[in-house]
């Protein structure tokens, strides 16, 4: 085998595809039994990040691969047993099935070192990986696709707020919850205000006897739809991407105003940063749910008291649960230490993709878009496709490093950081054409010295 790909969801299967289309010897090595990563995690019953509740937040026509359109006959926004069918159809179509190793977790991924290197030889890496059985096998391949995502590790409030340990009911994170009846008459709280914080909370409030959203810091909360448009269709429109982005700012944020009013009508914390200077949240529901008494927002907590948990303004809510959907962490604990998160905390790819001064080590979907990744992942597949069988040249890391600064220069700027999830943020339109432009540069592939 030339490639190995890590992970069999919407990301692997992609990089699957365009391997196979250039004709290109590869193995797709997944843990699951199946395709189709978080979408089929519900309905395995496996721990998150899926959830029973969990719905595309993009539109199905940019969200589905655009050799394989998603079904006529499914609605908009697809819930997540429609969305794990579709990818295992267009595995099937794809024809890579048989190419994709079931139950086999990843070990390591590693440079050869001393009597294993060769430079005759163009296997560059050494991927260990362990079977169903619990045997290790050990296999050398020539590049290396990681596609395993990036919602890996749940972070919880350091330090906890106190009496944590002595809190009576119980404490959990996102990744355990998997449907609200589980939580049938009972109170809970919900700790934050990102996209898992509001589907579990709206989720919640259909079986809770009291829901409660307790917020630290405010969010730009976003419906679905605009003027009757896909918020994520609208941020590739010419007449919007032609915008610079104070005006994109502007006129979203005006629009916002007709749709929903401010937040702070609806006992929410209005944001403190303008649009689109951190991610916003994607959700129909939750300001729906406040407005019909079914969650009730508070601020964040200040501390816990037996099954009482008391909030910064002094208010207090008796509680059963407290579910943290306090977001995750990047892990990527079987390649080598400060790849691809350096040690500044950021991600350092070059154009997303390449790890530099590592040859044959590519990632893909470790973006964070506000809008579809798909065809941004189709666009990062098809370059490596191309890389991998000879038609484009890459830079010397130095070069490599100096776009990476770059990049990560401009998120820092925008953002205010540019550590964790933050340094992997993209702008839909921009990417898009970055990774076309791609597609048109040709050269032979530099060899490794």
């Amino acid at each position: 085998m030339s490639v190995c790909v890590i992970g069999a969801g919407l990301s692997g299967l992609a990089a699957a595809h365009a391997l196979a289309a250039k004709g290109i010897d590869f193995v797709c090595l997944e843990r699951a039994v199946d395709v189709g990563g978080i979408w089929r995690q519900p309905g395995a019953g496996e721990p998150g990040p899926g959830y029973q509740s969990l719905h595309l937040n993009t539109a199905k026509q940019l969200t589905g691969y655009t050799e394989f359109p998603m079904p006529d006959v499914y609605p908009l926004y697809p819930r997540h047993s429609e969305v794990a069918a579709y990818l295992r159809s267009f595995a099937e179509w794809a024809g890579v099935l048989d190419r994709v190793e079931f139950g086999v977790e990843v070990v390591s991924v590693r440079e050869p070192a001393g009597d294993e290197a060769d430079e005759s030889d163009d296997a560059s890496w050494t991927v260990v990986s362990r079977g169903a059985d619990g045997a290790l096998r050990s296999r050398r391949f020539a590049h290396v696709v990681v596609a395993s995502g990036h919602n890996t590790v749940p972070t919880l409030p350091k330090p906890a707020p106190p009496g944590s340990d002595g809190f009576a009911g119980r404490i959990l994170h996102a990744l355990d919850y998997q449907d609200g009846s589980d939580f049938a008459g009972q109170r809970v709280v919900v700790v934050g205000l990102g996209a898992s914080a509001v589907d579990i909370a709206a989720d919640l409030s259909r079986h809770a006897a009291r829901t409660v959203l307790s917020v630290r810091r405010g969010l730009h909360i976003v419906p679905k739809q605009l003027y009757g448009m896909s918020v994520d269709e609208m941020a590739e429109v010419p007449w919007f991407t032609a915008m610079s982005l104070p005006e994109q700012v502007e006129f979203a944020e005006n629009a916002l105003r007709v749709a929903r009013g401010k937040l702070s009508d609806y006992g929410l914390p209005e944001p403190d940063h303008p649009l689109f200077s951190s991610p916003v949240t994607i959700s129909d529901e939750i300001l729906s749910r406040i407005r019909h008494g079914a969650v009730t927002p508070r601020p964040g907590i200040d501390h816990l008291d037996g099954r009482r948990v008391v909030f910064t303004d002094g208010t207090s809510e008796e509680a059963d649960a407290i579910v943290y959907c306090t977001g995750y962490r990047m892990d990527f604990p079987f390649l080598p230490q400060g790849c691809p998160v350096g040690p500044g905390g950021s991600v350092e790819l070059y154009r997303r993709i390449v790890a530099p001064g590592r040859p044959g080590l590519y990632f893909v979907g470790l973006v964070r878009p506000m809008g579809a990744i798909t065809r941004l992942v189709e666009g990062q597949t098809h370059w490596v496709a191309r890389i991998i069988g000879g038609e484009v040249a890459l830079p010397d890391a130095d070069a490599m490093r100096e776009e990476i600064d770059t990049y990560l220069g401009g998120i820092s700027a925008r953002y205010g950081t540019a550590e964790g999830g933050t340094s992997i943020q993209v702008d839909v339109g921009p990417y898009l054409q970055e990774m076309r432009g791609l597609q048109s540069v040709r050269g032979s592939r530099r060899t490794r010295p």
